[in-house]
C-alpha cells in the first residue's frame, strides 16, 4: 500500500490558501488596479493640483 501520510490541519490550510488567492484574483480584476497605476494617477493629480496652486491669484 503506498498511501502518503499528509498532515490534514495543513492539507485544509493550504485548500484554504488556495481559494483566497482565486477569490484575491477574481476581485482584482474586477474591482482593482495595480499599486503602480494608482501610484501613477495620484502623482499626475498632485502635479495638477499644484500648477494650478501656483497660478492662484492672491487677494
Amino acid at each position: 500500500m503506498n498511501a502518503k501520510i499528509i498532515n490534514l490541519r495543513t492539507a485544509r490550510k493550504q485548500a484554504l490558501r488556495r481559494e483566497s488567492a482565486k477569490d484575491a484574483t477574481r476581485n482584482a480584476a474586477r474591482h482593482g488596479r495595480s499599486k503602480a497605476e494608482k501610484e501613477i494617477e495620484e502623482a499626475a493629480e498632485r502635479k495638477a493640483r499644484d500648477h494650478l496652486d501656483q497660478h492662484k491669484l492672491d487677494e
